[in-house]
């Protein structure tokens, strides 16, 4: 999370932070082989095969390949730079500090955060969105509204439904940015945040199912019972949403990984852990639960223009089914027991702020 805030608008570079030590990863009795890339896996005789030329024979195998920067399918492309690692991370650092104006190509949650963080530096932003809206996959479109509302005060320019079809690089160093109908905006750096590409190589040498991830059941088993898979590049089955899901953030990569974790060491538990990602723009914290553009309704509590409201997204039925949260996380556990409970509850209470969210939940 820090890749796209702190790590490029902070006046020192943070210091990485590690998952672990060699001397941790020795003591728990984990053999830790480092730059050594898999070259395939063979189900059938239950190993892996070396970049080195060794073979590794396993009783169970995980898959947790995560995924890579999405690159932009267009002529120029190289000229984009990405966020995925912490190197690149550095490279957009410097890039920003010494930019004047800077295009970010999407405005997902990582083009929006970067674009805040160029903002925070000084730069002129201009944001290029295929879609309608700012974050239109997980966003109703009044708090879209709201968080373009945000940017725009901050100086943010957007161009929605416009398609990149070209990035060119100009004789004195800028960069021209090219759309479909026919809009040009140049600037001295260019960010492409569209997504990532799930790592499904060493998966489709096994043979195993996934469309575009690995298919894996509520314990994160894949259709071979010694595979398992985790975090971003599983497409898992989820029991309270009776589908599919495939995630991308890190509270779903460690908590999955816990959970599948616990399976392959012989304590299965299904996974239900609820969708939940949180963003920081502008001084604005959001945090979503679920998957708000499923409700038939959304109510909220609070008001948009102070910038503090909780949005609870309900089915036909009234039922809690997502929550939105600005400025407000205290509420967001609440609205997940509103979620995990599955029960209506009374419409005229959810749009009385006067009942706290805690007290919704309770009498849920």
């Amino acid at each position: 999370p820090p890749l796209s805030k702190e790590v490029i608008v902070s006046a020192e570079e943070p210091a990485p932070t590690f998952i672990g030590s060699a001397e941790r990863y020795e003591t728990l009795g984990i053999e830790l082989w480092l730059s050594t890339e898999v070259e395939a896996v063979e189900p059938k005789e239950q190993r892996l095969r070396l970049s080195t030329g060794e073979t590794i024979p396993y009783d169970r195998l995980l898959l947790a390949t995560g995924g890579t920067a999405r690159s932009l399918p267009v002529p120029g492309a190289e000229h984009a730079l990405l966020l995925r690692t912490l190197d690149e991370a550095r490279l957009i650092r410097a890039r920003l500090k010494a930019a004047g104006s800077v295009v970010c190509i999407g405005a997902g949650v990582i083009g929006l955060e970067i674009a805040a963080s160029a903002g925070a530096l000084g730069c002129k932003v201009t944001v290029i969105e295929a879609g309608e809206g700012p974050m239109e996959r997980c966003l109703v479109p009044e708090i879209a509204r709201f968080m373009e509302g945000v940017h725009a005060a901050a100086g943010t320019t957007f161009h929605f439904g416009e398609a990149v079809a070209g990035i060119e690089k100009l004789a004195d160093g800028r960069f021209r940015v090219s759309t479909r109908s026919g809009l040009a905006v140049e600037a001295d750096c260019v960010i492409a945040g569209i997504g990532l590409q799930r790592n499904v190589a060493l998966a489709k040498s096994a043979g195993l199912a996934g469309e575009g991830a690995i298919d894996v059941d509520a314990f994160g088993r894949t259709s071979d019972e010694a595979i398992y898979a985790a975090g971003d590049v599983a497409a898992f089955w989820h029991p309270l949403f009776g589908a599919r899901l495939r995630l991308e953030n890190w509270r779903h990569a460690q908590n999955h990984g816990i959970a599948v974790g616990k399976g392959m060491a012989g304590q299965p538990q299904p996974y239900a852990d609820l969708p939940w990602f949180w963003t920081d723009q502008f001084g604005i914290n959001l945090q979503v639960c679920g998957f708000p553009l499923a409700a038939a309704e959304t109510v909220i509590r609070g008001d948009l223009a102070a910038r503090s409201f909780t949005a609870l997204h309900l089915d036909a039925a009234g039922k809690v089914i997502a929550a939105t949260t600005a400025n407000r996380g205290r509420d967001m556990r609440a609205a997940m027991k509103l979620i995990t409970a599955g029960k209506r509850i009374d419409r005229e209470k959810v749009a009385d702020e006067a009942v706290p969210t805690q007290s919704l939940a309770l009498s849920a």
